[in-house]
This record gives structure tokens, C-alpha cells and sequence, in this order.
């Protein structure tokens, strides 16, 4: 069922990249569909929302009353609603502390130059389907950060809202909830609802339909589907591997589960695990495309090997789950988050361990970072020249202007420089 990738040959790194680079490309994925929905959305307003909405979802009801979203949180179990507010509570905590702070700069010239968080005014967070921990994960960073307006597209499912995602809504001061989803949700929040910024998890059309967007509102980067990389020893519990793997792949049959070790002697017990574990799972054939399709075991030589593997690899989950992690923590500088040891399971992150779940996938981890609270304020830098301030450091400016060929640009310094 899952492949295996023996680092013994040579060009082990480029198989491995091949592999990657069959999932990243997307290629197979159908979103031609996706320019034509916004280019609809964007013209038609609310009326092509609506009629997408009918064709894939049979929902005509776009948006949700207080009454309505108050009625159906009603509904919700208890022991959810507790669950969501401590699952509330931790991230809330956590992510408090990611506040970014002003910086205040004063020469000697009496020059000065402040560098200011400034809050969005406004966001828009895409949460699939029954999805309350994602909207708890994108929401909360915007609430610390004083976002004045957050508006959630959640899609109703059989024409209902979802008692747990309306109560996370609620908890998190959202001050809209739309009901629609896919490209047509990303087309309501960018030109309908004309928010700053389009963030969120979703399927490649909602992927699509953000990177399409993007220039028009910002967004928060374009997820691809769930992944995990688990690094394993021979002490490690078998079953604590194998769920791992299969609890990801669950997510989606484009999900990523890899399996990294040194020892040989476990990849057979491992496979076997995972049988087992498939057998009477709800989502078992979903599981099941995603680990024939994306699954891998690496077997490697050394621990320089394993290092230059998960680096390549850059997953957006990565569980080490060995006893001597820290030979390896050091020398690990990409993925989206790192669960040390055997008691954390990736799975809890995703939930309420208080830190993000929302995190870079198909190898961004190179170069970004999970949503965090920064994802919800832009930089403004104010600048406040003094007489003898522009006069000390303009005459070094005139010198790059004019070197650059910019002499208006030396004509606009030197008339704010006065002789006396």
C-alpha cells in the first residue's frame, strides 16, 4: 500500500523530490473552473453567488441571521461547547503573546522614525465545512489583534448551519457569517464584501480561488492539502507511528503521511499497524487513496540523511518521535510545526495545544510561517526629519540620488535643506 524509499541509493534525494513534486504540481487537479466564478462574482455581485451556490450545493441562503445562528447554537452538545472553550481559551493565551510591538527611533539630529502595528479593518475567514477548530485558529489572532470587522464564510450543510462552527463564530466576536462556500465564498469576500484580507484552509478550488484573488485583497497564503512526517526509532510505539499516519491521512485522499527511520526492522510492523488501523475506520477509503497515492516510508542510513530528508521534505506537521529528538531539533529548519517527543500528538495541535493549525504545506515551509497574529496588522513607518537632520544626512542621500541618475529626486532633498 505505502511506497518505501531506500536512502542506500545514490540518488535517493532525487526520487524523493520526483515523489514530492508529483502532489505539489497539482497538475491533476482540475481548477479551470475557478477564473470563470470569480470573473462571474465579480460582475454579477450576489446573484452568480447564488446561482453557484445552487448548482454545487442546492443552498440559496447566503447569509445567516442572529436569530438563526443563535437557534442553532441551541442545538450544540454541551461537552462541545466546553471543549470549544478550552480549546478558546489556550490559543487565545498562546497567541496573546505574538503581539508585535512599536518601535520608537531617535537619532542624534533629533530625527525621528516610529514603526507602528496598525490592525486590519477588516477580515475574511473561509472555514470549511464542520470545521470549529479552524475558525477558532483564524479568528482569535484577528480578535487579539482588534480587527474591526471579521466575516466568516462557513458552507451550510443540507441547507443547515453548523451548531459548533456558529458557536466558535460567536465566541470570537465574527461580525458576519456567510453561508457559501468554494470559489464562489472567496469571490463574495474579495468584490462583494471587499474585505482587506482573505484568509483560511480549504479544498485546491478554494486554494485556486485565493491565489486568483490575491492583488485585489491580500491573503494569508495558499494551503494545500493536510501533511505529517513522522521520524521513528526502533523504541518507538508502533501504534503511536501508524496512527500518526493514518489519522492525517484521514483528512483527504491528497493528504501526505511520511514515514522516517533508521531501522528497517519496523517498516514491515508498520504497515501492518496501519491494516490494522484502517479496518473499521469511518473514513477508511479517503485514508486509504491518501496512503497509496502519497504515502512513503524513507528508510535512511544515517542521521545526516534523516536531517537532509525532513529539510527537503519541509512538512507542515512533524512529529519526532524519538528519545534522543535533540540530536535532530538544531538542524531542522523547515516545517510548519514540530511536535517533540511521544506524548504530543500532532492531532492535539490541531485542536486546542494552543498553538496554530493553520501552517504552510507542499514545501512553503522553506519560506513561511503559520497564520500568527502578525498575519492580521500592517507596518506603517513614520518619518520626522529635523532642520539639522535632513541637512546631516540628505547631502549622503544627493549622493546615491545622484549617482542613481535621480536628480529630481536630489532637487526635491536639496530644497529642504536650508544654508541656515
Amino acid at each position: 500500500m505505502i511506497k518505501i524509499l531506500n536512502c542506500k541509493n545514490k540518488n535517493y534525494k532525487k526520487k524523493l523530490i520526483e515523489f514530492l513534486e508529483i502532489r505539489r504540481s497539482r497538475k491533476s487537479i482540475d481548477t479551470s473552473i475557478v477564473s470563470n466564478i470569480l470573473n462571474d462574482v465579480k460582475k454579477n455581485k450576489l446573484k452568480a453567488v447564488i446561482k453557484y451556490e445552487k448548482r454545487f450545493s442546492k443552498n440559496s441562503k447566503i447569509y445567516a441571521s442572529k436569530q438563526e445562528i443563535n437557534s442553532s447554537i441551541r442545538q450544540l452538545e454541551p461537552k462541545i461547547k466546553k471543549a470549544i472553550d478550552f480549546a478558546y481559551s489556550r490559543i487565545f493565551k498562546f497567541h496573546a503573546l505574538q503581539k508585535p510591538k512599536d518601535i520608537y527611533f531617535t537619532d542624534k539630529y533629533n530625527n525621528k522614525i516610529n514603526y507602528k502595528n496598525v490592525p486590519l479593518e477588516s477580515v475574511g475567514i473561509y472555514v470549511p465545512a464542520n470545521l470549529p477548530s479552524t475558525l477558532l485558529m483564524c479568528a482569535i489572532p484577528a480578535q487579539i489583534s482588534k480587527v474591526k470587522k471579521i466575516i466568516v464564510s462557513n458552507p451550510r450543510i443540507n441547507g443547515k448551519l453548523n451548531p459548533a462552527v456558529m458557536y466558535a463564530a460567536k465566541k470570537c466576536g465574527v461580525t458576519e457569517v456567510i453561508t457559501c462556500g468554494g470559489a464562489q465564498a472567496i469571490g463574495n469576500l474579495a468584490y462583494i464584501q471587499k474585505v482587506n484580507k482573505v484568509i483560511g484552509p480549504g479544498s485546491d478550488i478554494t486554494a485556486e480561488a485565493k491565489r486568483l484573488v490575491f492583488g485585489a485583497v491580500g491573503i494569508d497564503g495558499i494551503a494545500g492539502p493536510s501533511e505529517i512526517l513522522v521520524l521513528a526509532d526502533k523504541k518507538t510505539n508502533v501504534n503511536e507511528i501508524s496512527t500518526s499516519l493514518v489519522g492525517q491521512s484521514e483528512h483527504g485522499p491528497e493528504s501526505q503521511c511520511i514515514l522516517v527511520t533508521k531501522h528497517k526492522e519496523i517498516i514491515s510492523k508498520v504497515k501492518k499497524n496501519i491494516l490494522k488501523n484502517l479496518e473499521n475506520l469511518e473514513r477508511k477509503n479517503i485514508a486509504t487513496k491518501s496512503l497509496k497515492k502519497h504515502g512513503l516510508i524513507i528508510l535512511c542510513q544515517n542521521d545526516k540523511q534523516i536531517i537532509e530528508v525532513i529539510n527537503e521534505v519541509a512538512p507542515e506537521h512533524l512529529e519526532l518521535n524519538v528519545n534522543n529528538y535533540k540530536r535532530y531539533l538544531s538542524h531542522i529548519v523547515n516545517a510548519g510545526s514540530i511536535c517533540i517527543g511521544k506524548y504530543t500528538p500532532m492531532a492535539v495541535t490541531d485542536y486546542n495545544s494552543g498553538s496554530q493549525h493553520t501552517l504552510p504545506t507542499l514545501g512553503s515551509a522553506k519560506f513561511s510561517s503559520g497564520l500568527n497574529v502578525n498575519d492580521f496588522f500592517k507596518k506603517i513607518s513614520y518619518v520626522n526629519l529635523s532642520k539639522k537632520g535632513v541637512a546631516k544626512i540628505g547631502k549622503f542621500a544627493i549622493h546615491l540620488s545622484d549617482f542613481e541618475d535621480l536628480k529630481a529626486h536630489s532637487k526635491s532633498i536639496k530644497s529642504r535643506m536650508r544654508s541656515k
